[in-house]
């Protein structure tokens, strides 16, 4: 049985190297994805599936649902770990809808929680542009990622709530507060 827990939060909110920071702290018991990483290392390889995911990535637009699902899938049926943190999923009312019905059929893969890591517009947007990694982070692009971010945002933390899966951690302090804070978190809710 594979225990899911989804990371959320606004770009530059920490939460990829959040999980990383968790799951090499429990390398024996955890595996971290982003959803990012796995559609950018598609992109990488060439193939045709990454050519597809690169013409939605590079305007900072949500690439669509049946890729995205079809790369989760194969990353969370494939971990090495019982224990998968996931982030940057769900990012959409319908990406939420789908891994919902997806996850109700299956018998492998239970959720556990969604954490959303919380920071504010204005240190998400000096977090991003401070960093620059690529062609993804300047800020007509920032402003484009921020709102497909922000606009489905109650939408998916009403329904997780109403599930009580939903748990909001403070993006805002120290890194190892925060970590420390969301692995405490995880290690509670981890079955077996």
């Amino acid at each position: 049985m594979k225990q899911l827990f989804l990371i959320i939060g606004a770009p530059g909110s920490g939460k990829t190297t959040d999980a990383q920071i968790i799951a090499s702290r429990n390398a024996d018991t955890m595996v971290h994805y982003s959803t990012g990483d796995l559609l950018r290392d598609e992109v990488a390889s060439g193939s045709e599936r990454g050519k597809t995911i690169n013409s939605f990535i590079s305007k900072g637009l949500i690439v669509p649902i049946e890729i995205a699902i079809q790369t989760i899938v194969t990353a969370i049926k494939n971990a090495p770990s019982d224990v998968v943190l996931f982030d940057g999923y769900p990012r959409s009312h319908e990406q939420m809808n789908e891994l919902d019905a997806f996850l109700i059929n299956e018998t492998f893969i239970q959720l556990q929680s969604v954490i959303e890591v919380v920071v504010s517009e204005e240190v998400a947007r000096d977090r991003v542009l401070g960093r620059a990694r690529g062609a993804d982070d300047d800020e007509t692009v920032f402003n484009n990622r921020m709102k497909v971010y922000t606009n489905p945002l109650k939408d998916i933390q009403d329904f997780y709530s109403a599930k009580n899966f939903l748990h909001k951690i403070n993006g805002e302090r120290d890194i190892e507060v925060i970590v420390t804070e969301m692995e405490t978190f995880i290690k509670s809710k981890i079955n077996g």
